[in-house]
């Protein structure tokens, strides 16, 4: 079917904003008309075929397709906690066309088959764009590099040991030289586990009235440190996931101010929540890293705000409901994030912390191009396209979850916006009662 998306703010980052229609012909975006100018001479949509729909965009946001940088769809090996089919759908109701799965999967996304395997059931899924992410070393054990070519060959975007921190600096230069000489982001799981065994939530007050064992902030930001030295000393890109700390806000801005060539993400709990949450929410509020303090949520927000932090991604990462009832110190690390993610990031445009504009760029464009994909309302490209209500007001419950889990900090906020169609391709992967 072909679509004449009419009336809706367009928002483009670094392309075009401003009320519009886009037309998507056969998968494609054929035109894009700001309000008041004609359509060019010869689009295929002046004469419409039989199966073109208007969709009614007023008062809606149209942007391009989300992108997450950064979730576990748990399959092959965890289907109990996620599949491919249930993580994709709640990508798709979250507002994501595309998403990037990490390979701390069993097997483990260290050979082409297994990167085949997830392909093939994305394909299936017929939902979200997944791009693969591989392991940088086998197993994820931190000893014999993966091969890159290969992996990227059968279709992975990235590699990254993600969920196990790479200790091994010898390898982490070899991966960044090979995979930058491939165009494969290295994603940086950047932790000192020493600094963190035993530990349980952010070192402070809150984790000593609850008498569990603390992780400084020193224990992410001291690899970080090391991350932007490698990059500095190979000249290849790396990119710093879930960024939670003040340290590590500095050290990566004035990285960036140096030329080296790195970024950076983060995900809403650490720009939303505090360590605070953790009384409230338990185990459903832990994740690694964990949260942190109000002055180093108050630096995520600033480096949100100045470029410092390219994107903000989920890290969704669902666990079972039994799982997550074992208790704040015995639970696992993690919590679900696709179907929340941009209703609590439209608080910081809801605050001044970010424009539209600039928001959309952090969940979107920026993402594609750490990727290196292509994205944007452009004439000629995929129509991947998000549309967004920002008035609509709900309260986050479990019962809005597509996903297979429930392990949500934002679990009784109250937020307003969220996205109403998701388009993958020129086609409708999720559509709500517009």
């Amino acid at each position: 079917m072909n679509y004449h998306i009419t009336g809706g703010r367009i928002i483009d980052p670094g392309h075009h904003e401003g009320l519009g229609d886009i037309y998507v012909v056969d998968g494609k975006i054929a035109a894009l008309v700001p309000l008041g100018s004609p359509l060019p001479a010869g689009e295929t949509s002046k004469s419409p075929p039989a199966d073109f729909r208007i969709i009614d965009a007023r008062g809606k946001i149209v942007a391009p397709g989300l992108i997450d940088l950064h979730v576990h769809l748990r399959e092959p090996g965890f289907e109990h906690k996620e599949t491919i089919e249930t993580g994709c759908r709640a990508a798709v109701f979250g507002g994501f066309t595309a998403v990037c799965c990490m390979a701390n999967t069993r097997p483990v996304n260290d050979e082409p088959s297994v990167t085949h395997y997830i392909l093939s059931r994305a394909a299936q899924a017929g939902l979200a764009r997944v791009y693969p992410v591989a392991a940088i070393t086998k197993g994820l054990e931190g000893r014999i590099p993966c091969d890159y070519d290969q992996l990227k060959q059968a279709g992975a975007a990235a590699i990254s040991d993600d969920g196990r921190p790479l200790l091994d600096s010898r390898i982490m230069r070899l991966a960044m030289e090979k995979a930058g000489r491939l165009k494969m982001p290295v994603i940086s799981h950047s932790e000192d586990p020493y600094l963190v065994e035993g530990g349980v939530m952010n070192e402070g007050p809150v984790a000593r009235e609850l008498g569990v064992a603390g992780i400084p902030n020193a224990a992410e930001s001291i690899m970080v440190l090391r991350e932007i030295a490698l990059s500095e000393l190979t000249g290849a890109p790396v990119h710093i996931a879930h960024v939670s700390t003040r340290e590590s806000v500095r050290a990566i801005r004035e990285a960036k101010a140096r030329g080296v060539p790195v970024t950076a993400e983060t995900a809403p709990h650490y720009f939303l929540l505090t360590d605070e949450a953790v009384r409230r929410q338990g185990a459903d509020a832990k994740m690694n890293p964990p949260l942190r303090s109000a002055e180093d949520r108050m630096a995520v927000r600033e480096g949100l705000a100045d470029g410092t932090i390219d994107c903000i991604a989920t890290d969704h990462a669902p666990h079972a409901p039994d799982e997550k009832a074992a208790g704040l110190e015995k639970a696992p690390n993690g919590v679900i994030g696709l179907e929340t993610a941009l209703a609590a990031s439209l608080k910081l445009v809801a605050d001044g912390t970010l424009s539209f504009n600039g928001l959309i760029a952090r969940m979107s464009t920026h993402a594609a191009r750490i990727l290196g994909v292509p994205c944007g309302l452009k004439v000629g490209n995929a129509a991947d396209i998000t549309m967004i209500d920002p008035a609509v007001e709900f309260t986050i419950e479990p019962s809005l979850f597509r996903s297979r889990s429930r392990n949500s900090p934002f679990v009784g906020m109250h937020v307003r916006g969220r996205a109403v169609l998701t388009m993958v391709g020129g086609r409708i992967v999720y559509e709500d009662n517009l």
